[in-house]
């Protein structure tokens, strides 16, 4: 476990934050890089459309397991914790691949996406084949989620960065592989790819715990200290609710999008735009678990994680602004991504309204860090839920109302949705601190 005694440095703090930050670093490289080799396969337009509308949906059918991680790390602390949290897991992710299984038959799948959604048929019969494909990634990732925050939680952050290398090396190896043989589709490069990569990873990390497991098989519950399914229930439950409603969001934008001015072509850059910009939230999102794991009991080590992330929210708004506002996207969206200059002239703008974000979703990651912490986890989910409910009036507003082009209404609903989310946070994170 770590250590709540220590002094709690920066370098400290740099130091079991970086491997985490570097998980996150090449999972966001998984987008852009998969995005790329799409966007040079045939047909680039449909088969861009057709992964971001499956990876959406794959998404928030993975939502509700997705917190697995801040369980996993704030509840198994023994043997009889382990056991419990293991069971629930395993679970929850028999649930969701049944839920796969329902969205994968056709009926059920074409009445979301052409009926629902109105996805040209071409997308949608290129997004019902990658989504096919995507069957054992959610419960893939939930499996391996469970076992890094055993790890996260001993200490073993690097074991974790090791995992995320094996899937990155495995998602290259597929995509390099399919996309060379020229022999399948663009958007089924993407999907496999990703598949493959998170299976691999899953099956490494659970080699790598293997000590650490038996280690705390071995330790016995302290006495009346004995968690029960219920209340793993009540702390997940509004986790796992979050997670839904944050990643519902993708779907429900995609349905908006698909409605708009310019409908295609703005599915075809927003994965492009926003798997970018997700390299810079990244590193933010990897600080959550730093606040849970090393806050301390009392929340006394706050103010050095606090300073620290401040500076690291600083660091990455000026990054991100140095790509959006200056010819430096052509590099990215032309040079890097292969979009042709047409649709690569269609993304600077979104790039531009999302510059701030990564400011925010640091802010979100200290915010939620603190709540879990207290295992005050409701607030969470009203959060998100005031998020979602600002994203769709903004959508509403920019896309039936103002008649926005999608790509440009779907990223000032984003940003005006997590500020949403940000002020009412606040209070009860305040209020955690000083309990």
């Amino acid at each position: 476990m770590t250590d709540s005694s220590a002094q709690l440095t920066y370098k400290k703090i740099f130091y079991f934050w970086l491997p985490l930050a570097a998980t996150w670093i090449m999972m966001s490289v998984e987008g852009p890089f998969l995005a790329a080799l799409i966007a040079r396969s045939s047909e680039p337009k449909f088969n861009l459309a057709a992964y971001g509308v499956a990876y959406s949906l794959a998404l928030i059918i993975e939502a509700p397991i997705i917190m697995m991680m801040s369980a996993s790390i704030a509840l198994v602390k023994d043997s009889q914790s382990f056991y419990k949290l293991r069971n629930f897991t395993y679970a929850a992710n028999s649930l969701i691949t049944l839920v796969m299984l329902i969205v994968i038959t056709p009926p059920v799948f074409y009445f979301i996406t052409e009926d629902l959604i109105g996805l040209p048929v071409e997308v949608s019969a290129l997004t019902h084949i990658a989504t096919i494909i995507l069957l054992p990634w959610p419960a893939a990732i939930g499996y391996r989620r469970f076992y890094q925050g055993i790890l996260i939680n001993n200490n073993l952050t690097r074991r974790v960065a090791y995992g995320t290398v094996i899937r990155l090396l495995s998602m290259s190896i597929c995509a390099l592989i399919l996309f060379l043989t020229d022999f399948v589709e663009g958007v089924v490069v993407g999907a496999a790819s990703l598949s493959f990569a998170v299976i691999m990873e899953a099956v490494a990390i659970r080699f790598m715990v293997g000590e650490t497991v038996k280690k705390i098989k071995s330790e016995e519950s302290p006495s009346g200290q004995v968690l029960t399914y219920r209340e793993i229930n009540k702390f997940y439950y509004p986790l796992a609710l979050t997670s839904f409603i944050g990643l519902g969001v993708q779907p429900l934008v995609t349905f908006f999008v698909g409605q708009s001015r310019m409908a295609i072509e703005s599915l075809a850059v927003l994965p492009v735009v926003t798997s970018f910009v997700f390299v810079f939230r990244a590193l933010g999102l990897s600080y959550q678990e730093v606040i849970i794991a090393l806050i301390g009991e009392k929340k006394e080590k706050f103010k050095p994680l606090l300073n620290f992330a401040i500076v690291l929210a600083a660091i990455l708004v000026a990054v991100l602004a140095l790509f959006a506002f200056t010819p430096l996207s052509d590099f990215w969206f032309i040079t890097a991504s292969g979009l042709s200059e047409p649709l690569a002239e269609f993304a600077h703008l979104p790039l531009m309204i999302l510059f701030f974000f990564p400011a925010l979703t640091v802010l979100i990651s200290i915010q939620r860090g603190v709540l879990v912490a207290a295992k005050n986890t409701k607030p969470i989910t009203i959060g998100t839920i005031t998020e979602f409910i600002a994203i769709v009036l903004a959508l509403v507003i920019f896309i039936n109302h103002l008649n926005f082009v999608g790509a440009v209404a779907a990223t000032i609903a984003f940003v005006a949705g997590r500020i949403a989310s940000n002020i009412y946070l606040m209070h009860s994170t305040v209020r955690s601190l000083k309990n």
